[in-house]
């Protein structure tokens, strides 16, 4: 079952949306300002409907927020939209607009249009080849030269992280909070030993350095 991440101040919009989304088969989390969105985004949703005007935190700066850290489709409900606003939607990493009021069914058409189109786009990205090292993010193994390699739960998490973004630069803080959450408790310095730990697995068996580091900084991926 889908999941998908309903986000307004305004609760008469979030409840029909959320009659409509289960009906059709959906499981629905909610939040009503931008502080709790960015929370529940971590909790990886397959699409998020997101309202642009919201006290304190606009959906804009949601979306900015959280894009760094959250891959699905991302559809900006709003009452009015100038072309100036749209560029900026689309700049801070939003997927489509639906304009207030709008037709559920054409709602529903699109949600389950933007969900075929991602799961595709991931099925097809579901293996990556680092040389001879093979991580199958669907799978959430890594292997090399066909033998698999034993992960834990976290630290196969941020091998996805940084390898799905081979090249970036990620810092410890946000590693922690896209893989711990934000209100986990602890802090980002277990990021640091989970990377030693990802590091003795793979020198076990292959001299090549997979992850750097950035003194100051932070990690990431080799390409």
């Amino acid at each position: 079952m889908y999941k998908i991440l309903v986000v307004d101040d305004e609760e008469a919009i979030v409840s029909l949306l959320c009659d409509y989304l289960q009906l059709n088969h959906y499981e629905v989390q909610v939040a009503y300002n931008g502080r709790d969105a960015v929370k529940k985004a971590m909790e990886k949703p397959d699409l998020i409907l997101l309202d642009v005007n919201m006290p304190e935190i606009d959906g804009f700066s949601v979306c900015h927020q959280i894009r760094n850290y959250v891959g699905c489709p991302i559809l900006f409900l709003t009452a009015r939209i100038e072309d100036a606003d749209k560029i900026k939607g689309f700049s801070v990493g939003g997927d489509d607009y639906m304009i207030k009021p709008f037709s559920l069914d054409e709602l529903g058409a699109r949600v389950a249009a933007h969900i075929r189109r991602d799961h595709r786009t991931r099925e097809v990205h579901n293996v990556r080849m680092f040389g001879d090292l093979v991580v199958d993010y669907h799978a959430r193994s890594v292997s090399y030269q066909g033998a698999e390699l034993e992960f834990v739960k976290k630290e196969f998490d941020i091998i996805e992280l940084l390898s799905m973004n081979a090249g970036r630069l990620f810092d410890k803080e946000h590693i922690y909070e896209s893989i711990w959450g934000y209100d986990a408790e602890g802090n980002s310095n277990v990021v640091a030993e989970h990377i030693r730990r990802i590091r003795q697995k793979l020198k076990n068996v292959t001299s090549e350095e997979m992850i750097d580091t950035v003194w100051g900084v932070g990690y990431r991926w080799k390409k």
